[in-house]
C-alpha cells in the first residue's frame, strides 16, 4: 500500500465531514471545501493504486525473466 492511498482516504473522509458540516450549518463555501477535499483525495488514492500496480507489474515481469 503506498501513502498516496492512505493519505488520499484521509483527504476524502475529511471532505465528506466538511460537507456535511456545511450542509448542517448552511453553508455552501464549507460545502464547497468539503468537496474539493474529496475529490483530491480520491486523485491521490488513484495515483497511489496507480503506483501499486506498476510495483507490482514490475516485481512479476522481474521474477518471469528470472524463471527462464
Amino acid at each position: 500500500m503506498e501513502k498516496e492511498q492512505v493519505t488520499g482516504k484521509l483527504d476524502e473522509l475529511k471532505g465528506k465531514v466538511k460537507q456535511g458540516i456545511g450542509k448542517a450549518t448552511d453553508d455552501p463555501s464549507l460545502q464547497g471545501e468539503g468537496l474539493l477535499d474529496e475529490v483530491k483525495g480520491k486523485v491521490k488514492q488513484a495515483y497511489g493504486d496507480l503506483k501499486d500496480a506498476i510495483k507490482h507489474t514490475d516485481k512479476d515481469a522481474g521474477s518471469e525473466i528470472n524463471d527462464k
